[in-house]
């Protein structure tokens, strides 16, 4: 069953992105549902995290979405080219955000690995931020999409990991964010092979 809307409203930002391992992300797009469980995120913690698009309480036409009630998508570009997809959480004015690093695939392999222009399935179909929104048909055009939809939701099947079995590390390429670099806001399943590296 998908995870109720209050699952997404506490403001513990990192103790949800480290829930969020093994809960299983989907997207009905162009009626084709694909998806597959969560093995990497990061946390970003609003207005006193640097890393955060909303440090200092900044807000842009980009980062309003991050102001909103938690439940809800946040889809960025990154670069110019790639889509990131993040979750809101906690209340509306408290702008955290979980970005989705990497997912194990396990519903609509055909669709995937045809978003990815790729002929057979590899770990880095969906190892990777945008690789993860491109093989999920994820784009801003869902940007502050409920995650209660039938276009993208989370569900709870059962699936867990001890805390020996998760790696909790510095986030990636967030090195301007000073002291909050080196916080320990990356989770990831060890050994998993759809984790992005650094993974070691």
């Amino acid at each position: 069953m998908k995870l109720p809307d209050t699952y997404y409203h506490s403001d513990d930002v990192v103790a949800i992105s480290r829930d969020l391992l093994g809960k299983y992300l989907f997207t009905c797009v162009d009626g084709v549902i694909t998806g597959g469980y969560i093995t990497e995120t990061e946390a970003y913690k609003g207005i006193v995290d640097r890393a955060s698009h909303a440090f200092g309480n900044r807000k842009t036409p980009r980062t309003q979405t991050m102001f909103l009630q938690g439940g809800i998508t946040y889809v960025y570009l990154c670069y110019g080219i790639h889509e990131m997809f993040n979750i809101v959480t906690s209340a509306e004015g408290q702008p955290h955000a979980i970005l989705i690093r990497a997912i194990e695939p396990t519903e609509g392999l055909e669709t995937m690995l045809q978003r990815r222009k790729m002929e057979k399935l590899k770990p880095n179909i969906t190892s990777g931020p945008g690789s993860v929104a491109k093989a999920l048909g994820i784009s801003r055009i869902i940007n502050a999409v409920s995650l209660q939809s039938d276009t993208i939701w989370i569900e709870d099947q059962g699936l867990n990991f001890a805390d020996e079995a998760v790696a909790a590390v510095p986030r990636v390429g967030v090195d301007y964010a000073g002291d909050d670099a080196l916080l320990p806001y990356r989770f990831y399943v060890k050994g998993n092979p759809y984790v992005s590296k650094p993974n070691k």
